[in-house]
């Protein structure tokens, strides 16, 4: 159980690790956005399972952090990406705005 527990927490710091690389390097927002929440999703979730791994005895209590985690990262990250848009920022190769008559988005040329 020690050397699983050991391979999850590594494999969480990794995912970790290239989330904020994806971070620093995406070009814009948005992909930064995408960057951080997959990877340090994945990371969460293997560093929980890790410790669950490691300490048998909380296997409820990661289960209900790695659910909170699956339903609250896609939203926080959805309102980020809509605040975002709604600012005005486009990427500069964006060649179809589906979202500007959905949402009200006005193209005031501002990146």
């Amino acid at each position: 159980m020690e050397i699983a527990s050991n391979v999850f927490l590594i494999i969480g710091g990794l995912f970790y690790l290239l989330g904020g690389l994806g971070i620093l390097r995406m070009p814009d927002t948005f992909n930064r956005i995408q960057a951080g929440t997959k990877a340090t999703t994945l990371g969460a979730f293997a560093l929980l399972i890790g410790v669950g791994f490691a300490n048998p005895e909380w296997v409820l209590k990661v289960f209900l952090i790695i659910l909170f985690i699956t339903v609250s990262n896609p939203i926080g990250s959805s309102a980020l990406a809509k605040a975002t848009y709604l600012s005005g920022y486009r990427p500069e190769n964006l060649v179809q705005d589906d979202l500007k008559e959905l949402l009200g988005g006005e193209d005031n040329g501002t990146n």
